[in-house]
């Protein structure tokens, strides 16, 4: 009798999960993954990012319920990594249920990584990317919420030019897609200006002493310094610069918006600006209440891009929902997703308003410059420029 009884719930539990496979394989998984680095220098951004489409999943989940699907993150980390960017787009392509992807950081890893998401017909909608060569590759998988190099690297210059009064500069950048992309931008239009480029140097991203760039800036004797990198190279930059005696105000785009810079350069982060396509919306009374949840939930404060995140995947979402509707409430194909967000116009996030045009970019974008000072994150707002 134990061995029939044993038999007989065996049977029955191989019945049960034979349902539950058959269940899955029917649709009601829906997966958006993130890619983002989740490890090394630049993980602090990486997981707001990540956070942000978690609480924006979060807050979907019980809708999509009442439609019959199980909403789910599937987090990557690409490490900042091209090859392990490509690599991870090729595990989410293989994955069926993964209907769309958010990310990434980096525009040196997304615009590789996109490819892969183009032959497969996967939508993704980028929280932070700037390259201009993401949305003018005729990749119709791409879309991006944030503004492009050319607009920020020409508010980048304006501000230097016009408000700083930078006569002479240098440009020193980590010689990346991203950095040597809104070096470049910053270069044109601070010479249409009028200014003159002293110097242009590169780094390698994880090095720590910067002393033979520091001592051609010495020689050169700027009036200003450009870098176009991450955070975790400026901050070096900036705290060995200073103690070199170079005082000549300093700028980064908006891969230096991180409250890291303040611990990495420390005392010396003075006459030190930023721009970002991430607008400061914890001030707001929105903006204040979703903080408060998600330092709740994570037990951190938001970085600027966590926001970006959040609004990245509710524009997804909404294209999901939408593609999910005119499919007969049916569980859409990936390229159904696609064109559904596609064709988002005027959708209100809650850090930005969202609307793409035919190359993917959001008619919405606006890039804020700010001034790292007195320990204060974001730093205070000292100019702003909307989408050329």
């Amino acid at each position: 009798m134990k061995k029939v009884f044993a038999l007989g719930l065996s049977l029955s539990l191989l019945s049960i999960s034979i349902i539950g496979c058959s269940n899955n394989s029917s649709g009601n998984v829906i997966k958006i993954a993130t890619q983002t680095p989740l490890s090394g220098n630049q993980a602090t951004v990486g997981e707001a990012i990540k956070n942000g489409a978690q609480l924006a999943i979060d807050d979907h989940a019980e809708a999509f319920k009442k439609l019959g699907f199980d909403l789910k993150l599937a987090p990557y980390d690409d490490q900042a990594d091209p090859k392990k960017g490509v690599a991870n787009a090729q595990q989410i392509g293989a994955d069926q249920s993964i209907l769309g992807v958010v990310g990434h950081y980096n525009s040196g890893v997304a615009i590789p990584s996109a490819s892969t998401y183009q032959k497969n017909k996967l939508v993704m909608v980028s929280p932070a990317n700037t390259a201009v060569e993401l949305t003018e590759s005729g990749n119709k998988s791409v879309h991006r919420i944030v503004a492009r190099d050319d607009v920020q690297g020409s508010a980048d210059a304006n501000y230097a030019t016009k408000k700083l009064n930078a006569k002479s500069i240098f440009i020193i950048t980590d010689k990346t897609a991203y950095g040597e992309g809104i070096a470049s931008n910053f270069q044109k239009q601070a010479e249409q200006n009028g200014a003159k480029i002293t110097g242009h140097e590169g780094i390698t991203p994880g090095e720590k002493d910067f002393n033979g760039v520091l001592n051609r800036v010495s020689s050169a004797k700027p009036d200003f310094i450009f870098f176009g990198g991450i955070y975790s190279e400026f901050g070096i930059l900036v705290k060995q610069a200073r103690e070199k005696g170079i005082m000549a105000p300093m700028m980064g785009g908006d891969g230096v918006d991180s409250s890291d810079m303040y611990k990495i350069a420390g005392d010396a982060i003075k006459d030190v600006y930023y721009s970002t396509t991430a607008a400061d919306v914890s001030k707001s009374e929105e903006g204040k209440k979703w903080a408060e949840r998600y330092k709740a939930k994570f037990n951190k404060d938001p970085q600027s891009y966590a926001f970006y995140g959040y609004d990245a995947m509710n524009v997804l979402l909404k294209g999901l929902e939408d593609a999910i509707k005119k499919n007969g409430s049916k569980k859409p194909t990936r390229e159904q997703v696609l064109d559904a967000v596609h064709l988002i116009k005027d959708y209100q996030g809650i850090a930005s308003k969202v609307s793409f045009d035919d190359k993917g970019d959001n008619d919405f974008a606006k890039v804020f410059i700010h001034k790292f000072e007195n320990n204060q994150y974001p730093g205070p707002l000292v100019g702003e420029e909307g989408k050329q």
